[in-house]
């Protein structure tokens, strides 16, 4: 028969004419963060070769379209007589045969699609004076950059081509983002044949977002006035917050008992240190709820931390709360719902029996002293020493009797001494 047994209760039962005690557990929990990574797209080509060239009636002329992501084939429409492209490696020549001014449409293509762009080919006759105006590059992307701050300096170089002087009537900014971008340059008011200046352009996000505008070249050649697409994008000063779940869930857990431990990822996404102010547990049932957090005040770029979330419920029925994070991210304070369910149970605790055979105990239960039911509360023998009473009535005093049993499932033993507990 097995020894005395003890009834715990998580609280204390006031008005009752037998008291319970508790037991406080502890839990621990091994928090694992997990980073994932983007995967990167095939994009199409970009054409990043100069929008304006020239040649000459009867000189030997060569272009190279040059395109970004690896173009497998390349193609040109509106080419002059004379010349003509090599698809497989998109050079351009040939000698052109008549003069004039060409507007040529070049291709690139991958496998995830077909880039173009404009080229005004200029063929001069053998005996023409003229400037011509070639670009270092069509376009300028900047990188991403932080608001307020201005990025380093892209440069264009200007060439004039030509065997007479290029006149620059101006050099101006437009669009609708304008006035996140600036421009200085050397250039003057003409540039001698076969002779260069450079353009500086910066970047300087008034706000998050992408942003665009177009740098305009008015000049006295052909194909003026010229104009560079320019982009960028500007980044919050501060960090960004993602939670991961936005919501916890306990299941029905004994009142005054913890519940184990769940875990909510905080993610700074962001370019720049996220800022941490508190974390608060808010909400009808806060006091039921519990946060601990491995974040401290600052969170750095791409990095990742974890919040502990304990459910010790203080009355029976549903109880809810959240989570809040204040931070100087956007959307600050972030928050997590928690919800969970407080029961009435009874812990029972016996010490094991030592005669030879046996392998498990029932439970039996009664309202009345020595009115145990004579079918046991579990289904099948339990084999340790404890056994938790569930989803019990307020109010109402039980009374319990444990039996050992045998392998072969037949009662080994007498019952036990009678233990008694008062539901608050």
């Amino acid at each position: 028969m097995p020894n005395q047994i003890q009834t715990k209760y998580p609280r204390e039962c006031r008005g009752a004419v037998h008291h319970t005690k508790f037991s406080l557990f502890v839990f621990s929990c091994i928090l694992m963060v997990c980073v994932a990574a983007d995967a990167v797209a095939a994009m199409a080509p970009v054409i990043t070769s100069i929008a304006v060239a020239s040649g000459k009636v009867g000189s030997s002329f060569s272009f190279q379209i040059t395109a970004t992501n690896r173009p497998r084939s390349y193609g040109a429409t509106g080419l002059p007589p004379g010349l003509a492209i090599n698809t497989g490696t998109g050079l351009i020549s040939g000698t052109p045969t008549v003069a004039g001014t060409s507007a040529v449409t070049l291709k690139a293509a991958n496998r995830s699609g077909t880039g173009d762009a404009n080229l005004t080919l200029s063929i001069l006759p053998t005996s023409s004076i003229a400037a011509v105006l070639s670009l270092s590059s069509s376009s300028l992307l900047f990188a991403s950059q932080t608001v307020g701050t201005a990025s380093p300096a892209q440069i264009i170089t200007l060439n004039d081509t030509g065997n007479a002087a290029l006149g620059i009537t101006s050099i101006a900014l437009s669009g609708a983002n304008a006035g996140d971008f600036a421009q200085t340059n050397n250039c003057g008011s003409s540039v001698a044949a076969g002779n260069n200046c450079a353009i500086n352009v910066t970047f300087t996000p008034a706000a998050s977002g992408s942003w665009a505008a177009s740098l305009t070249i008015s000049h006295s050649a052909a194909g003026s006035p010229q104009t560079l697409a320019l982009s960028g994008a500007g980044t919050s000063a501060s960090g960004s917050a993602t939670l991961s779940p936005t919501s916890l869930a306990f299941s029905s857990q004994p009142i005054d008992i913890a519940s184990s431990a769940q875990t909510v990822t905080l993610t700074n996404g962001g370019t720049n240190t996220l800022s941490i102010s508190s974390f608060a547990v808010t909400g009808t049932n806060s006091s039921d709820f519990v946060q601990n957090n491995t974040c401290g005040t600052l969170v750095a770029a791409a990095a990742t931390c974890a919040i502990v979330v304990l459910f010790t419920p203080s009355i029976a029925g549903a109880e809810t709360a959240a989570l809040s994070i204040s931070d100087n991210a956007t959307g600050s304070p972030q928050s997590v719902s928690l919800s969970g369910t407080g029961s009435h149970d009874v812990i029972l605790s016996w010490t094991a029996s030592t005669t030879s055979g046996v392998t498990g105990y029932n439970v039996y239960r009664g309202t009345t002293s020595g009115g145990e039911s004579s079918t046991a509360l579990n289904s099948a023998p339990t084999s340790g020493t404890t056994y938790t009473d569930a989803n019990l009535t307020a109010g109402v005093e039980y009374y319990y009797r444990v039996t050992s049993v045998i392998s072969t499932g037949a009662t080994q033993s007498s019952a036990s001494n009678e233990a008694s507990a008062t539901v608050p």
